[in-house]
């Protein structure tokens, strides 16, 4: 799925419309810390999983 700037750019306008100037940062950071926290969790389970596949000593 390849966006380009005009793409972008009508996702950004619609955004502003929807939400307005001031809520927009407030969105945007909920959505940094969410995704923060998925990758965290996802790489938690690929350690564990790791841990699992390896050969005891």
């Amino acid at each position: 799925m390849n966006l380009g700037f005009g793409e972008i750019a009508l996702i950004v306008f619609v955004a502003l419309l929807l939400f307005g100037p001031k809520k927009l940062p407030e969105l945007g950071k909920a959505a940094g810390k969410t995704l923060k926290e998925f990758k965290n969790a996802t790489k938690g389970i690929m350690e564990e999983e790791k841990k699992e596949k390896a050969p005891p000593k």
